[in-house]
């Protein structure tokens, strides 16, 4: 049955009990008029464990991480370079990092966990607009990504946008132990 639903469990009454009903659990759908009844015959083990206060979802590696962690770690797109701002605001939406680059440049940094075309396209837009402004122009692009696609990849370089490939782990400390030395 298709979420959200409601459980009801509801003892058997007289005529349930003589076919050798325990319990009767009914589950009803929000949306639909669904209902679905299960009739418990024999229950062999109910346990159930305190797990404390729900801690919710929590998603681990999304951009916002690795934008996070490239501003902290901003040498990554060149020795030398300075991070200027996260979340730098455009007339057309904000440009994820906008740093210095080693030789004093503008640089543009568009994150994504999985690079596409669109991405690309994103930060082309962002660097034609970041372009006109004579404070910032030049403006090199650095498409990074955890991982690039290869129409991806030629896009960028077609446009003269760099690209770069973030590990999360490494750039985290961890140690995912498949090296060799």
């Amino acid at each position: 049955m298709s979420p959200p639903c409601t459980l009801v469990v509801e003892e058997a009454d007289e005529d349930a009990a003589a076919a050798g009903i325990k319990e009767i659990w009914r589950v009803t759908a929000a949306k639909t008029a669904d209902i679905l009844v299960i009739s418990i015959y024999e229950i062999f083990k109910d346990d159930s464990h305190d797990l404390g206060v729900d801690p919710g979802l929590s998603k681990d590696g999304v951009e916002a991480n690795l934008q996070e962690l490239l501003a902290e770690q901003i040498w990554r797109i060149g020795e030398g370079a300075s991070l200027i701002r996260r979340e730098y605001f455009t007339a057309i939406g904000p440009v994820d990092i906008l740093a210095l680059g080693p030789a004093g440049e503008t640089v543009a940094v568009e994150i994504k966990r999985r690079g596409e075309i669109d991405g690309v396209e994103q930060l082309t837009r962002y660097l034609e607009l970041l372009n006109r402004d004579p404070a910032l122009a030049p403006v090199r692009g650095i498409f990074a990504a955890q991982e690039i696609k290869p129409q991806a990849r030629t896009l960028a370089e077609d446009r003269g946008i760099e690209c770069l490939i973030l590990d999360y782990d490494d750039m985290r400390g961890i140690d995912n132990g498949h090296t060799l030395f």
